[in-house]
């Protein structure tokens, strides 16, 4: 496996497994791992990298040198979760289950709080390089990653900077030679929010990158201005992004795992297409949010598919665009939160109480 190295360490502590829950597994490293520099991430891509094939994950309890007083955890059984022998971000709660073939995964690691110090991964993007096009991002939702620490990025364009900049974690001969979004008339729709990472600087200018982009109406996005602007409130996607962080805040909420993204994979599915030559990307025709909440009663799950619209006649109750994890999949072709074990996969993705949820 290659791994693009920085000059950054830090090492992340075993932490108890907490009463009615599992870990997530990207904290339960005992070794030193060594982060990227500012910017930098891991490329991890069947094409490039290593095959990205599912295994089966059993965790079991160290057991007594005594013969006498030797102890066994249960087994938990994992059938589909991903490989993350060598990368343990595929362990990761929010992750789904990675397509492999053209796919290309980039972890991006950053400074995640400037006030508390604390590092780690930003969000993770899976990017088909066959289209040039990003399939999700996922990414995490805790009180720490809630906090306002700085504001959003805003390009210095005397001195060159970009506003949407390519992903120098990805190898060249897959990003888009040009930005395919400018006079297209679509935004530059962020899937890990700018809203989101607002912790530190670092995080906040990672969101910009052209990976974290699907086109959106600008209604759909929520960005249209003057004498529309009104209309903002209606699109049920910026709704939804606002209810997540609403969500987040909440005393009981520990975590919440997010996994975001539009449909590329399917002409049914793919409304039409923006730029041209190896600069043209689809531009998705339904839009769907996969959501995990870990809080103190363990754990729930909740989806979201909504179409993308150019226009909202009112506001739509966010109650009518829910479905449980598994209808969400039959949609999509992704397997969301695959490194539950199984029991509780099955549990919390085969059900949804939107009472629970507030809707």
């Amino acid at each position: 496996m290659h791994i693009r190295r920085g000059r950054t360490f830090f090492r992340t502590h075993p932490l108890p497994l907490p009463k009615g829950g599992i870990p997530d597994m990207s904290m339960q490293l005992k070794k030193v791992i060594q982060l990227p520099s500012l910017g930098e991430g891991l490329r991890v891509g069947s094409a490039l990298l290593f095959p990205l094939l599912a295994m089966a994950l059993v965790f079991t309890a160290c057991s007594s040198d005594d013969d006498d007083n030797k102890s066994h955890q249960p087994v938990v059984k994992n059938a589909n979760a991903n490989n993350a022998r060598q990368t343990p971000e595929l362990a990761r709660l929010e992750m789904p289950h990675t397509k492999g073939g053209s796919s290309v995964i980039i972890v991006h690691k950053c400074l995640l709080n400037s006030n508390s110090g604390e590092t780690g991964v930003n969000y993770t993007v899976e990017w088909d390089a066959a289209i040039r096009a990003q399939r999700w991002s996922c990414y995490q939702m805790n009180k720490s990653l809630r906090q306002a620490n700085t504001s959003r990025y805003y390009a210095n364009t005397k001195k060159g900077e970009e506003q949407y900049p390519h992903d120098e974690n990805l190898a060249y001969e897959y990003q888009l030679p040009s930005d395919p979004y400018k006079g297209s008339g679509f935004d530059h729709g962020h899937i890990c929010p700018s809203g989101d990472r607002l912790s530190s600087f670092e995080a906040n200018y990672q969101t910009f990158f052209l990976t974290n982009m699907q086109p959106q109406y600008k209604a759909f996005n929520g960005s249209l201005t003057g004498s529309e602007s009104y209309k903002n409130d209606w699109t049920p996607w910026k709704r939804l992004e606002n209810k997540v962080r609403n969500w987040t805040d909440q005393k009981n909420t520990d975590t919440l795992y997010v996994c975001k993204g539009g449909t590329i994979d399917s002409k049914e599915n793919i409304m039409r297409s923006i730029g041209s030559g190896p600069s043209q990307i689809p531009v998705p025709k339904y839009f769907f949010m996969a959501i995990l909440c870990k809080n103190s009663d363990g754990y729930k799950a909740i989806g979201f598919w909504m179409e993308h619209k150019s226009s909202y006649a009112n506001i739509e109750p966010l109650s009518s665009f829910a479905t449980n994890i598994r209808t969400l999949e039959e949609k999509t072709g992704i397997d969301f939160f695959c490194n539950l074990p199984d029991d509780i996969e099955d549990t919390v993705e085969n059900n949804v109480y939107l009472n629970s949820w507030g809707l």
